[in-house]
């Protein structure tokens, strides 16, 4: 199994976050995004959104990096994703809430940060402060993102809010967010959100 990647990248280690905590062994590929390596003819034939991360598994390439969550819940961690209707449709919403307002708001503010851009973050900022909101409303109510056990919802959610400081997001306000993010950080087989250097980041 080999994980393609870039270590400053929020999707990328949702999936790094899940294959520690599945305790699945597996290969780090970095791609160079500086260097345009996503868009490589040999990356694009892996996937041809031209995104990382991508997982490859017995000949497969699954990309987008909530795909491949289920993908590895389905087929390594099924506790890790309900299959009952109920709990399915609540995991899915909250997925649709890290490709939503998480990636437009306090992952927006951190990439302009982390990389000197000019872009107004005030809009991001406010997004991603709408959005916590409502996250610390529901952990106040449950310890995890969907009820009483971690779900892939939980990883999905958990890197970019982890490292929203970084896109001047204060966390301060929301205790429960941040008891919640402890509770991630001690999960057996927990890996860290590293941030490395801009020159190196995707």
């Amino acid at each position: 199994m080999k994980l393609y990647y870039h270590p400053l990248s929020g999707h990328a280690h949702r999936v790094h976050l899940f294959l520690g905590l599945l305790g699945l062994a597996f290969e780090l590929k970095l791609v160079d995004i500086t260097k345009a390596e996503h868009k490589s003819p040999e990356f694009l034939a892996m996937n041809p959104f031209g995104q990382i991360p991508v997982l490859e598994d017995d000949g497969r390439h699954i990309g987008d990096s909530n795909a491949i969550l289920v993908y590895l819940a389905k087929r390594y961690g099924q506790q890790w994703l309900p299959e009952d209707a109920a709990g399915a449709a609540a995991v899915q919403r909250w997925l649709s809430v890290a490709a939503g307002e998480i990636a437009h708001g306090p992952a927006a503010a951190r990439i302009v940060q982390l990389f000197g851009r000019k872009d107004d973050t005030t809009a991001m900022i406010e997004r991603a402060h709408r959005i916590l909101g409502l996250i610390e409303a529901q952990l106040k109510a449950a310890s995890w993102i969907t009820g009483a056990a971690p779900t892939i919802a939980d990883v999905a959610l958990y890197s970019y809010i982890a490292r929203a400081p970084e896109g001047n997001v204060d966390l301060a306000p929301y205790a429960a967010v941040q008891a919640w993010l402890a509770r991630v950080e001690a999960l057996p087989g927990f890996v860290p959100f590293v941030r490395t250097p801009v020159g190196l980041a995707a």
